[in-house]
């Protein structure tokens, strides 16, 4: 999404929602996998500042997940299912090497969640359009969920700085 788009429709709107819930889906299958997936001798080397990173991360994203479900609901439409984009994580990622793979894809992850939000955020903002559902509403959530990426972005990239 280029910043100067705008949202000008429901439909838009709920495609770009859908969009949100896939990424949440993703984060948190992939935050969820990712400790069972390493070798043995790398998943004993993690560390509880890592552990919990994962934990908060995959519950983080469910709750977002959730919150997008809502609205989406609210236009009347449906999202993919969480078991269908889990199986397909599954199928497309291979596991991470070592500790350090896990944490930099998290980063990535909270990351491009982040910047996600950000752009959908300016583009409804942009536009004057009325959507079926409140836009303070659905900007407070968004926001709300643009904070939540935020933090995790800097909890990464403190647990990273600690272990260089």
């Amino acid at each position: 999404m280029s910043l100067g788009q705008r949202v000008s429709s429901d439909n838009q709107l709920t495609r770009l929602l859908q969009i949100g819930v896939v990424l949440e889906e993703l984060v948190e299958s992939r935050a969820a996998h990712h400790l069972d997936s390493l070798p043995p001798e790398e998943r004993a080397a993690v560390d509880e500042a890592v552990r919990e990173l994962l934990i908060e991360a995959a519950a983080e994203s469910a709750d977002h997940r959730e919150r997008l479900e809502t609205l989406i609901e609210d236009l009347e439409a449906e999202t993919v299912p969480y078991e269908e984009i889990n199986t397909l994580v599954d199928a497309r990622y291979g596991p991470p090497e070592d500790t350090d793979g896990v944490l930099y894809d998290q980063l990535a992850n909270e990351e491009t969640a982040y910047k996600f939000y950000d752009d959908l955020i300016e583009a409804i903002e942009a536009s004057d359009t009325e959507f079926a559902i409140d836009r303070d509403r659905l900007l407070e959530t968004l926001s709300g969920i643009r904070e939540e990426e935020r933090e995790g972005v800097e909890e990464v990239t403190k647990i990273m700085e600690q272990r260089a």
